[in-house]
C-alpha cells in the first residue's frame, strides 16, 4: 500500500473520515471503522469497516468490501455491503452485489446479479454485540455451542442466527 492523497479528521465519535477526491489507485484496507468520501476517481480495490459515500461524479473501478456502501456515482466491479447498500438517483453500477439490505432510488442503474446475504459479524463484531469476551466466542464455536462458520482463518457469524442463539438462553 502505497501513499494515499486523503484528507484525515476526527468526528465525535473517534470514527475516522478519510476523503478521496483525486484520482487514486491501489489496494486500501482500513481495519478501523472510518467514513470514507470518494469525490473523483479511483481503481483497485477497497476493504473498509464503517461506511462509504461516494459523490455523484465519482468514478470507481474496483472491488468493494465493506459494512455501509451508498452510491451516488458510477462504480465498475463487484460491492459486498456487510450490513446496507444504498444507490442514489445518480448511481451506475456495473458488477455484482452481495447485502443484506438493498435500497435501490428511483432512478439509479444497476447492471449485474444481486445476492442478498444475511448480515455477516467477524468474531470482534460478535464479541463487542454480545459483550462477551473474544476468546470465549471463539471457544464456543470451536466447541459447536454457537453458531458460525469457519472460511479460512477467521470466523463468521449471521447476525439473525445470534440473535436466535442469544435470545434462546444459550449464551454463558
Amino acid at each position: 500500500m502505497g501513499w494515499c492523497p486523503c484528507r484525515k479528521t476526527k468526528k465525535q465519535d473517534e470514527q475516522r473520515v478519510v476523503e478521496i477526491g483525486v484520482q487514486t489507485q491501489g489496494n486500501l484496507i482500513f481495519k478501523e471503522p472510518v467514513e470514507l468520501r470518494i469525490t473523483g476517481k479511483f481503481s483497485g480495490n477497497l476493504e473498509f469497516y464503517g461506511t462509504l459515500i461516494t459523490a455523484e461524479f465519482s468514478d470507481i473501478e474496483a472491488a468493494i468490501v465493506g459494512d455501509n456502501i451508498v452510491i451516488a456515482g458510477r462504480v465498475k466491479g463487484d460491492i459486498t455491503a456487510h450490513k446496507m447498500l444504498v444507490l442514489m438517483p445518480t448511481a451506475v453500477v456495473r458488477g455484482n452485489i452481495s447485502t443484506p439490505k438493498l435500497n435501490v432510488v428511483e432512478g439509479a442503474l444497476f447492471q449485474g446479479s444481486c445476492q442478498m446475504i444475511d448480515e455477516l459479524l467477524d468474531i470482534k463484531e460478535v464479541a463487542q454485540y454480545l459483550e462477551i469476551d473474544i476468546k470465549e466466542i471463539e471457544a464456543l464455536a470451536h466447541s459447536g455451542k454457537i453458531p458460525g462458520q469457519r472460511r479460512g482463518n477467521s470466523w463468521k457469524f449471521e447476525r439473525s442466527q445470534i440473535d436466535q442463539w442469544a435470545s434462546s438462553g444459550k449464551v454463558v
